[in-house]
């Protein structure tokens, strides 16, 4: 089925202006193709399945680093900060990649309608795991990627799609995960709605016992939850979301280094070109430099 399914992704691809990634006519749904390996790049990833055609990438969530090739895809459940990389691809064999953008709303409403819905994992365990697609699940992707030639019909159609893949993804071996994620009355509730509060407010400063009362639990238990989570200390993660929305800015060549450390919350602009060199490798300026060149001659 893979292969099929990078048929239709490269006969899609093939006819699409501009660079990858390509937005689709239906909300949610990207296609990815690179003809290369691709160095390393930061982003802050939303709930999410990645589903490989071919191809291989990795992806990174706080030092823990997942590889899923063709036939396999990455399920997000959280948003949080990755470092990915596209390391098998080539002119002849791209890697092509379908994003699906997950409704965790959708995803309740789906495990409530089940017969037997799957009891929500109790541990906090990562919110992120790389698991096999096939058989119903890569039909669906297949049947996504085909409603793309019939743009009147994905009002319609593409819904019901979206509800059989939250289905599959419920009922298979990692249905228990995906629904502790999902569910508003589940413990890691409260958890995710502290990573909401963090995330809209990355900005600022932010004190760990306000995070904390939040999720309603004590500190230390907040901190250990929230790492199991995401694989990141609470300021860490709010320092990779600083740092990613930085190089965002710097990219789009609409502001200066220091206008961009000051936009996401660093009041010493010396302070953001150590932080940001460590984490990208190289200082806001030249890093910048580098980028825009790998991205005019891809």
């Amino acid at each position: 089925m893979s292969q099929q399914l990078a048929a239709a992704l490269l006969r899609y691809t093939n006819a699409q202006p501009g660079k990858s990634p390509y937005a689709t006519a239906v909300d949610g749904l990207y296609t990815l193709r690179s003809d290369l390996p691709r160095p390393p790049a930061f982003r802050s990833a939303r709930p999410a399945i990645c589903l490989v055609a071919q191809g291989a990438k990795w992806a990174s969530f706080g030092g823990a680093q997942l590889e899923y090739a063709a036939g396999q895809a990455l399920v997000v459940g959280i948003e949080t900060p990755t470092l990915g990389r596209v390391f098998e691809a080539s002119p002849e064999k791209p890697c092509l990649v379908l994003i699906l953008e997950l409704d965790l709303a959708m995803m309740r409403a789906v495990a409530q309608a089940m017969t037997s819905p799957p009891v929500p994992a109790g541990d906090a365990s990562r919110g992120v795991f790389v698991a096999n697609f096939d058989g119903p699940l890569a039909d669906c992707a297949l049947r996504a990627v085909r409603l793309l030639d019939t743009p009147d019909a994905v009002g319609i159609v593409f819904p019901m799609i979206m509800r059989e893949i939250c289905y599959w993804l419920l009922s298979g071996p990692h249905g228990p995960e995906i629904a502790r994620l999902a569910a508003a009355d589940n413990p890691s509730h409260n958890l995710l709605r502290a990573m909401e509060n963090l995330r809209a407010r990355f900005a600022q400063p932010v004190r760990v016992e306000e995070l904390a009362e939040v999720a309603q639990l004590s500190v230390s238990a907040f901190h250990r939850q929230f790492k199991a989570l995401t694989g990141l200390p609470p300021l860490q993660y709010q320092k990779q979301l600083r740092l990613i929305e930085a190089r965002r800015l710097l990219l789009s060549q609409a502001t200066t280094v220091q206008a961009a450390a000051f936009e996401v919350g660093y009041e010493s602009a010396s302070q953001f070109s150590r932080e940001y060199a460590r984490m990208f490798g190289a200082p806001p300026k030249k890093d910048a430099i580098n980028a825009l060149a790998l991205r005019d001659a891809a």
